[in-house]
């Protein structure tokens, strides 16, 4: 399997909403790894929890991501359907994290150039929740460092996200999605009778 990690490259972005697809590949890897550059990316070969997985973040920039994604699956020979994009998500709650296979790219410019590149939405996408910004531009939001409180709230996010690639590495696709989106309901219900509400959503990229 092919897990695919969006984000863009440089200290300057690597601690932002954009960026959390590079940062749960990075619990992927064992802590000594070496990241190899190929396919205009970093791309490592490795296994986890005993499943072999083949990682890779594009060094494009987020909106040319597919380039990479499509020279990876090919070199590899690895299907669209055995391939798993992770990428940040305004529609869900900071922390909350979905798997879903297919449908639109919800403005995303990451996962439109992956659709465009490789001719198909059929792909599995681990979605990360970072909320939506209490004022101002989406796109400022997503390039900006959060808050130290976010910060934190998304470290556990990540470690979810990390759980869930492994979850469907080895149990496959259903199983893994059914039991993801389930603890991430169930979340949403917990945070939607603590505020009074119903959970934050955001617009999409």
């Amino acid at each position: 399997m092919l897990v695919v990690g969006l984000g863009n490259p440089g200290t300057r972005y690597s601690r932002t909403p954009h960026n959390v697809g590079f940062r749960v590949l990075d619990r992927l890897a064992p802590p000594t790894t070496h990241w190899t550059e190929r396919f205009e990316g970093e791309l490592l070969v490795t296994q986890v929890d005993a499943q072999p997985l083949v990682l890779l973040k594009p060094l494009t920039f987020m909106n040319d991501s597919g380039k990479s994604v499509r020279k990876a699956m090919s070199f590899f020979e690895i299907s669209v359907q055995s391939t798993l994009v992770v990428h940040d998500e305004l529609d869900l709650p900071l922390g909350a994290v979905k798997l879903k296979r297919g449908g639109g790219e919800a403005g995303h410019h990451g996962l439109q150039s992956v659709s465009a590149e490789v001719g198909s939405r059929d792909y599995l996408r681990l979605r990360v929740g970072v909320g939506k910004p209490a004022a101002g531009k989406v796109s400022d939001f997503l390039l900006q460092p959060l808050e130290p409180a976010a910060e934190q709230q998304l470290e556990g996010a990540l470690s979810l996200a990390r759980e869930a690639v492994a979850l469907v590495a080895r149990e496959g696709v259903e199983r893994a999605m059914n039991q993801v989106n389930r603890q991430a309901d169930a979340g949403s219900c917990t945070r939607s009778s603590q505020s009074g509400g119903p959970g934050e959503s955001g617009p999409p990229d």
